[in-house]
């Protein structure tokens, strides 16, 4: 048995949150926020804009400095040590590529560096991906510069990747790309993704866990297909308002002559429509208004 074996086999969730607290001067940006990584899930990690997202990723790679603990097999993590990237890999909403390199001496560069980069993967990656190989990284677009990034972090084995609004400026075709990729490449019922995104409708159908955040608070960590299960939207004609009322949903919408809140599935009201939520929904309804939601 490897070492890789024997620690999936004695330590199924060592990725561990606990009790974590990030301050900026009197502010508190993260307040206890505690959670486990399972092993093999697709955690999505949704809140307002301000709410600690990024900011608790940049905690737990060690990027800040905070109160409570960050656990990776059975380890504390300290900040600024990069010993964390043996098991895990970041893809930010911008990159770290350097202008001046062309996409082939980037990387090299990243190969050389990294101990744990899979040359037979990235050739094949590469070779597949149209990537002009000679041009300098400054002057790809966008989508081509984070598609770079992309390629050369699923070279890298590791068992986590956490990705901070990784698609953010990119057009549709590129998202699509972006997330195969990282479904058939790197995904396995032994490596976890982490990602924050507002795209939050193109990532639904392939989240197996759901965390929401808010104010710095851990709002909710379920599995998303229970959550789902356990709760509906019911849908009224607008004159019926008052029965969805009775109930206290944080919101209320109305469209087309009707209005709808997502309850509890227990809730059943005579000529009333049912559907399966969406996850933006159920975020509202435990989170509340606007400030540029999810």
């Amino acid at each position: 048995m490897t070492l890789y074996e024997k620690t999936f086999e004695n330590n199924p969730t060592p990725y561990q949150i606990k009790n974590l607290s990030k301050h900026y001067g009197k502010f508190k940006a993260l307040d206890e926020v505690t959670f486990t990584l399972p092993w093999g899930k697709i955690v999505g990690l949704i809140g307002k804009n301000g709410a600690g997202k990024s900011t608790l990723m940049r905690c737990m790679l060690g990027f800040l400095q905070h109160e409570g603990e960050v656990w990776l097999d059975g380890i504390i993590q300290k900040h600024g040590d990069h010993e964390i990237f043996n098991q895990v890999a970041f893809i930010p909403d911008v990159s770290g590529l350097d202008d001046r390199l062309t996409v082939k001496q980037s990387w090299d560069y990243v190969r050389a560096l990294n101990p744990h980069f899979n040359v037979e993967r990235g050739e094949r990656l590469f070779a597949r991906s149209n990537l002009p190989l000679n041009k300098k990284v400054g002057k790809l677009s966008k989508g081509m510069k984070t598609k770079l990034y992309l390629l050369m972090t699923l070279s890298l084995d590791v068992r986590y990747l956490i990705l901070d609004e990784p698609t953010l400026g990119l057009d549709i075709a590129f998202r699509k790309e972006f997330f195969n990729t990282i479904l058939g490449e790197f995904f396995d019922e032994e490596r976890t993704i982490f990602i924050s995104t507002h795209q939050v409708e193109e990532v639904e159908d392939i989240l197996q866990e759901i965390i929401f955040i808010d104010e710095g608070k851990i709002i909710l960590n379920e599995d998303v297909e229970q959550l789902k299960e356990r709760l509906h939207v019911v849908s009224l004609p607008a004159d019926r308002r008052a029965e969805l009322e009775v109930f206290r949903p944080k919101v209320i919408d109305t469209a087309l002559g009707f209005v709808s809140a997502v309850l509890d599935s227990s809730v059943q009201i005579q000529g009333a429509i049912y559907s399966r939520p969406k996850l933006a929904d159920i975020f509202m309804e435990y989170v509340g208004g606007s400030n540029e939601t999810v």
